[in-house]
């Protein structure tokens, strides 16, 4: 895979996997708390999730305008990613990243210990610290109602200005999340589909070798 789409990977990676997250901060804007908490509790009650999602990047001086779709399973800590043409598949001990484009499959193992291991799988957890949240402005899109709660990083040095994270309020789910960068950056992922308790497959989050015949297989550790 290229460089550039590299870059472009990891970075709407790490959008996508804010987009699956809820919030369990200590208290400050406790409007903003409960409505969290109740995300979190439902996102809790459900077996599986599978979800659809449009991903946008835009940066009017840099010219950047970006755009592309994917899709996500997550069942407890394993989950399947395909983004940009890129499948991500973890299970449970090690994640297999499939690169079509080059017949490359990429296998590492995930210390989830490791607080700055990025996964779907800590989507419960990601903004329980570092941040400062408030409740922001409601508005409606499509006939949902969305509440917005921005967030604000605590380190000075981080590269987002802030994040706003927008909540069905019928639902109880993550419609949206709009990350607001410091050097003009916008990016923006809506869920289109949000599906839960699905019938999957046995062999979901099972990495098959012999469904890659000519890829090239590089075990990283």
């Amino acid at each position: 895979m290229k460089k550039s789409m590299r870059n472009l990977f990891k970075t709407g990676f790490a959008v996508v996997v804010m987009c699956f997250i809820s919030v369990a901060a200590t208290a400050q804007d406790k409007k903003a708390q409960d409505l969290l908490n109740e995300v979190t509790a439902k996102v809790k009650s459900y077996d599986n999730i599978a979800i659809d999602f449009k991903y946008t990047l835009n940066n009017t001086k840099e010219n950047i305008n970006q755009e592309s779709s994917g899709n996500v399973v997550m069942k407890g800590n394993q989950y399947v990613l395909n983004f940009m043409g890129v499948t991500k598949l973890y299970d449970g001990k090690k994640v297999y990243t499939i690169v079509p484009e080059d017949e490359e499959i990429s296998i590492s193992k995930v210390d989830e210990k490791d607080a700055n291991t990025i996964t779907p799988s800590k989507m419960l957890t990601f903004f329980n610290k570092g941040y400062k949240f408030k409740w922001d402005i409601q508005q409606t899109v499509k006939g949902k109602k969305l509440q917005y709660i921005k967030l604000v990083p605590d380190d000075k040095k981080d590269k987002r200005k802030e994040i706003l994270v927008g909540i069905d309020t019928q639902t109880k789910q993550i419609y949206n999340v709009i990350e607001l960068g410091k050097n003009g950056t916008k990016t923006t992922l809506v869920v289109n589909s949000f599906k839960t308790n699905q019938t999957l497959p046995k062999n979901q989050f099972t990495f098959v070798e012999s469904k890659y015949p000519n890829y090239y297989i590089n075990k990283l550790d």
